[in-house]
């Protein structure tokens, strides 16, 4: 359903597998088939993201940036997951912390996140954004988030970064959660005091304008409520306007 809301050239489905290293594969194999254009991945959980962000790591390196538009972290570790589900483990697991076959060959440095919207850390997660430099903007705040982006790729600040593409490369992840559940209710883990519509469309229109956009992943729909579909609806289009430059 969500994947029918993306206005593509190209379409490439991906079933799931009995397992998630074999789901990984599968993902992993659709990515290499797509050439050109913005790649748009629609989900599913968060660990769906595994496959494209590591493609775009591949394909642009350490210009990479990968936004994380997302109430909770995913930055647990299997010894630290409250749940044991591999969701909430795969921003970790991109930077190499992860379980067996679920961790990329290139892996994307801490200081290279940039958490949007987060909320709803836990305990080991916020320990681990405090001590390995992933920037952390709450707020809807789109200049403190070009700056954050800047800052992880030694950018220099100012006129010149803000006025015209900076130098790196972002991948842009949205779990829909980082809505406020008041607004969006139709996601599997709500927290409150989350981004209205309007203010996730303004921040990542002002990363578009800066920045290249190295892939764009929506991930964590659950339909439940017929005007979040409504919503839904022109919200994804509009994204994916924004990040492919239309």
């Amino acid at each position: 359903m969500l994947a029918g809301m993306v206005d593509a050239d190209h379409r490439v489905p991906v079933d799931a597998d009995d397992d998630l290293v074999g789901t990984a594969a599968r993902v992993r194999e659709a990515v290499g088939r797509v050439r050109d254009g913005l790649v748009v991945t629609a989900g599913g959980d968060c660990g769906v993201e595994l496959e494209p962000v590591a493609a775009a790591r591949r394909r642009f390196g350490d210009r990479l940036v990968v936004v994380w538009f997302d109430a909770h972290g995913d930055l647990n570790t299997p010894e630290s997951s409250p749940s044991g589900a591999y969701h909430g483990m795969v921003l970790r697991a991109l930077t190499g912390e992860g379980p067996e076959g679920l961790v990329p060959e290139v892996t994307v440095r801490p200081e290279r996140i940039v958490l949007a919207g987060g909320r709803d850390l836990d305990t080991a997660e916020a320990e681990f954004v405090r001590t390995r430099g992933i920037r952390h903007v709450r707020e809807a705040d789109a200049a403190a988030l070009v700056d954050a982006v800047a800052a992880c790729h030694d950018t220099p600040l100012g006129t010149a970064a803000r006025s015209s593409r900076g130098t790196a490369a972002v991948y842009v992840h949205i779990d829909f959660d980082v809505l406020d559940p008041q607004v969006f209710a139709s996601v599997g883990s709500p927290a409150p005091g989350g981004l209205h519509p309007d203010q996730l469309l303004v921040l990542v229109g002002a990363l578009a304008e800066r920045y290249e956009v190295a892939g764009l992943g929506l991930m964590e729909y659950e339909p439940s409520r017929e005007e979040d579909q409504e919503l839904l609806c022109g919200l994804v289009k509009e994204l994916v306007e924004a990040c492919s430059g239309r």
